[in-house]
């Protein structure tokens, strides 16, 4: 047996199956490469979910992450410690908003930011207690907690799981009369949405969407709530996806890339009317801003100020969708949807489902993941060469000719 055939056996006695990897072992990575456990190199066109935005063992993040290592950790927030009001301030900065809330997982994210529309309609717009109602986009994914699963559309991410959470209403994502005729109630605290829908495809909303949504909520009186987790922090092009049509949210829910792929950072950011409604005791985390994450988070920020990867995601994100737009007109794909390095493929069922498409590029060396049937996400690095990238998509045209 190989040595990846013995890990992937080891896994599956020991391990819960709560995920379906592709049957590959990592042992290293650099940059969008990573090499597997027979010492074989793969190209990353995944990136962890926009979690390795910047690359594996970027080494900007790793020199933040080793310098911080050797002085604190961890304090709890029982005390102050010297990164957490610099993380705070540059963070609010890049957002242009006033107050942070750092938390550790995108899921934790949106839960925070749940608690905070709730009680931010109870004690600022007067909302009878109880009554708080948060409308949000069918198709959705914003995690998987016991509160975020009682508003998802997938049946997978459900079942057995009730009873759920009330207080949510379910409105067709990118219809905009569906989201004015929920928000009709005086009891709708916020919408919750993501810019752009990663799990459900990489969908796109109609233009002038997001616009109709921000001007909804500030007529009446709701808060806008924009997931970012994914497709924040230079994904698209921009360092926020809600930027495209000119939007600012009421807040801000960022993960995955905040962290630089070396230790989990989220946040909730908002305005201090916003965030001030918490006050000490009522919210939390012991990890939540913790030295070592606020040390590669500051990095994570400082590189996103020069503005160098929004530009890369731009221009080679052009290059991305001009080249699947041209597999897109030879019939072997369906559909290719998303922005900046960002893309959901539609492959056309006769060629294969998405996990099969996948499985066949990893024979190619080229790691990406299926959604949905016979979609496949393709959101490498904003890091990777030009010639990394075209050598990819050749593969990719090579298993749809097969």
């Amino acid at each position: 047996m190989s040595a990846s055939t013995n890990a992937i056996a080891a896994a599956e006695a020991h391990s819960a199956h709560n995920y379906h990897p592709l049957p590959v072992v990592i042992a290293s990575a650099e940059g969008a490469w990573m090499t597997d456990v027979e010492g074989r190199r793969h190209l990353d066109l995944l990136a962890g979910y926009s979690a390795l935005n910047f690359g594996h063992g970027n080494r900007r993040l790793i020199d933040a992450a080793k310098a911080q290592l050797d002085r604190v950790t961890l304090t709890s927030r029982a005390f102050h410690h010297d990164r957490f009001a610099d993380f705070c301030t540059r963070l609010a900065e890049l957002c242009g908003m006033e107050t942070v809330l750092p938390m550790n997982t995108g899921a934790e994210a949106v839960e925070t930011a749940v608690k905070t529309a709730r009680k931010w309609g109870y004690r600022v717009k007067g909302v009878p207690e109880g009554l708080a109602k948060i409308v949000v986009a069918a198709d959705n994914f914003h995690g998987r907690t016991t509160t975020v699963i009682s508003f998802s559309t997938d049946p997978e991410a459900r079942a057995d799981f009730g009873p759920y959470t009330p207080g949510f209403q379910i409105v067709p994502y990118g219809d905009l009369t569906a989201m004015s005729a929920a928000m009709t109630a005086e009891n709708t605290v916020a919408v919750l949405l993501e810019p752009i829908q990663g799990e459900a495809g990489v969908l796109v909303p109609p233009a002038g969407y997001l616009e109709g949504v921000r001007r909804l909520t500030r007529e009446r009186n709701v808060l806008f709530v924009a997931d970012e987790i994914q497709s924040g922090l230079g994904r698209t092009g921009r360092t926020f996806a809600c930027e495209h049509e000119g939007v600012v949210p009421d807040m801000y829910l960022l993960g995955k890339a905040l962290g630089g792929g070396v230790v989990p950072v989220s946040a909730v950011v908002s305005s201090r009317e916003v965030l001030g409604v918490f006050r000490p005791g009522e919210h939390g985390s012991t990890f939540g801003g913790n030295p070592l994450a606020c040390a590669v988070a500051l990095e994570v920020i400082a590189m996103l100020n020069t503005g160098e990867y929004q530009r890369r995601a731009e221009e080679l994100g052009d290059h991305l969708h001009r080249e699947l737009g041209l597999l897109a007109g030879t019939g072997a794909v369906r559909a290719v949807r998303g922005r900046g390095l960002w893309a959901g493929v539609d492959i056309d069922p006769a060629r294969g489902t998405g996990r099969e498409i996948s499985e066949r590029l990893l024979e190619r060396r080229v790691l990406v993941k299926d959604t949905h049937g016979s979609t496949i996400r393709i959101a490498p690095p904003l890091t990777i060469s030009k010639e990394d990238l075209d050598w990819g998509l050749d593969q990719l045209r090579a298993v749809l000719s097969d």
